[in-house]
């Protein structure tokens, strides 16, 4: 039977080659993920930007929209009265969109997550034997 290259230098000198090549592979490994990660966060600025880019060409568009809409209510009623219409019914969908959102941070307070704080205080009493497990 042949005597193999770790036999005669030795399992000292094996443990040191794989170190190196865990190390090795270790750094590798980091480096790829640090350029995934970059990858991926000019990616998500890029997307942000964007977005936010379209967000405001969509406002101007809105606002376009609704001059639009006052300009066609002007050719039935006076100006002054178009553009009052148009406001008050902005002031209308504002108002309902407020009344929801005060209602939706409601039902949203407190952030805590109170069931699985329940569940988990059940679960210990169950643990401590304190309450008789569900049938």
């Amino acid at each position: 039977m042949p005597i193999q290259e770790t036999d005669r230098r030795g399992i000292g000198a094996a443990v040191k080659n794989v170190a190196g090549h865990a190390g090795a592979w270790f750094r590798l490994e980091k480096e790829l993920a640090a350029l995934e990660l970059k990858k991926k966060t000019i990616a998500l600025g890029l997307g942000i930007g964007l977005g936010i880019g379209a967000a405001l060409v969509a406002l101007y568009a809105i606002g376009f929209l609704f001059a639009t809409i006052a300009a066609v209510l002007a050719t039935f009623m006076d100006t002054w009265l178009a553009l009052l219409t148009v406001t008050l019914f902005l002031l209308l969908v504002t108002a309902i969109l407020a009344a929801v959102a005060v209602n939706r941070l409601k039902h949203g307070t407190p952030m805590s997550p109170e069931q699985a704080i329940r569940e988990a205080q059940l679960t210990r009493e169950m643990l401590k034997g304190h309450v008789d497990t569900p049938q």
